[in-house]
């Protein structure tokens, strides 16, 4: 996979991108991430990126021209899957949506900034719009992190097990049970001892059992799905 992310602050992403699981992928050859830098493609001598609205109004808007130049460069390059906008009132992010774009090969993110971008980039520019939650931040650098995170570690060969994204949270609408690690016993705490029966079914059992009922108890909406 390859993902390029156009942003006002680029420094921004490089620590995210430097280190733990997209670190590694990035090693392996499992996904390449290319920072581009839309002061670069700024308007005059300034490099302008952005400017009033129309109508009047507090705050900036960044304006479609410079987007536009940047994503013309991108795609007479290579085909993209997707032309992505990091923005609160987009899709939202959930694991379904992960999996989703985990398999496409390229994709393009645009991060807002300021009041956001002019609707012309929406309405003629983008192909998917995608919120982390109904909040809003200073930029869609960091949403576009959290995006990219929850769809590199689904990449084949990029866990040590790819089996372990297969149980996590919200895969088949489940939340994940319980889990636990040495030592069995600690301050009178003890592991329920199923799960040292050596039982593959039993064990299989009882997680599953575990899972619908934190599901249940956490988070009933997403049995009703």
């Amino acid at each position: 996979m390859r993902i390029d992310i156009i942003t006002l602050l680029p420094e921004l992403l490089v620590s995210p991108f430097s280190a733990s699981i997209v670190k590694r992928a990035q090693e392996n050859s499992s996904v390449s991430i290319h920072l581009h830098d839309l002061r670069q493609y700024g308007l005059n001598k300034y490099g302008q990126v952005d400017d009033y609205p129309y109508g009047g109004g507090a705050g900036m808007v960044m304006m479609i021209e410079p987007i536009d130049r940047c994503l013309q460069d991108l795609k007479a390059e290579r085909n993209y899957d997707a032309v992505i906008y990091m923005t609160p009132d987009g899709e939202r992010l959930n694991q379904k949506l992960a999996n989703k774009c985990s398999l496409m090969e390229n994709i393009i993110i645009l991060c807002g900034h300021y009041k956001g971008v002019d609707q012309r980039v929406r309405d003629h520019l983008v192909t998917h719009e995608i919120s982390i939650g109904d909040f809003v931040l200073s930029g869609g650098e960091l949403a576009a992190a959290v995006f990219c995170d929850s769809i590199i570690r689904l990449i084949p060969g990029v866990l040590g097990d790819e089996s372990s994204a297969l149980t996590d949270s919200f895969q088949d609408n489940l939340l994940a049970p319980p889990i636990y690690t040495r030592p069995a016993d600690y301050k009178g705490w003890k592991i329920p001892e199923i799960l040292s029966s050596g039982n593959t079914p039993a064990i299989d059992a009882w997680r599953i059992q575990k899972a619908q009922e934190r599901t249940q108890h956490l988070r009933p909406d997403l049995l009703n799905d």
